[in-house]
């Protein structure tokens, strides 16, 4: 992890590249040097203050609350409760159910699944299936009263359920966010220069 001082100033080093490589994305194109540098801060401390967030940056209180307020309102920043340890309150048990569903269906099935607590993430997918989406559960009876209730959902034809047995890497942005912020990172759909790509296999290798 690169250490949040020598970051701040590879980003004050690089902004104007940084913000041609960020701005280079449809779903970024709001984002400036400062913005990155607090998603870390969000990201490394999601229970941080306002206060707390603007001394660490050295900017004004004001301006930290009007970036934070504006990327809760375009989506980027959020509060879904991710950062809840849910196997400490008794939901050890994380299974992935792919759905079969009468496409016809598919809005209803996507409604009444929102109603499922147990739910925490439903996806449209490709493939074998139609809809794919994480479930917990505090046991395997618990597990199996949810997957009854999924079943008996107008519109869902099969399920097929895989159990986690251990999360290796848990879902994450530090470094998807850290890259962007030292201006590494391609914004999407751009392809990748003869040098970039050589620098980065060079990286790799080394």
């Amino acid at each position: 992890m690169i250490p949040m001082t020598k970051l701040c100033a590879k980003i004050e080093q690089n902004s104007h590249s940084l913000a041609v490589s960020v701005n280079g994305s449809d779903d970024l194109n709001s984002l400036d040097p400062t913005d990155l540098k607090i998603l870390l801060e969000l990201i490394r401390d999601p229970r941080i203050q306002i206060g707390e967030l603007s001394d660490s940056l050295g900017i004004a209180r004001n301006t930290a609350q009007s970036r934070v307020r504006r990327m809760l309102r375009s989506g980027i920043l959020h509060d879904g409760g991710r950062e809840i340890d849910l196997e400490a309150v008794g939901y050890d048990v994380v299974a992935f159910v792919t759905i079969e569903v009468n496409h016809r269906e598919l809005d209803g099935v996507v409604g009444a699944l929102r109603l499922i607590a147990q739910v925490l993430e439903v996806h449209e997918i490709s493939g074998r299936g139609d809809v794919w989406c994480r479930v917990v559960a505090t046991d395997t009876h618990n597990l199996q009263a949810a997957l009854r209730s999924i079943l008996r959902i107008k519109g869902v034809i099969r399920t097929e359920t895989v159990l986690a047995l251990h999360t290796h890497i848990p879902y994450r942005t530090e470094p998807l966010i850290s890259r962007l912020a030292q201006g590494n990172a391609l914004a999407p759909g751009r392809p990748a220069s003869r040098r970039a790509a050589s620098a980065e296999q060079q990286a790799n290798t080394g």
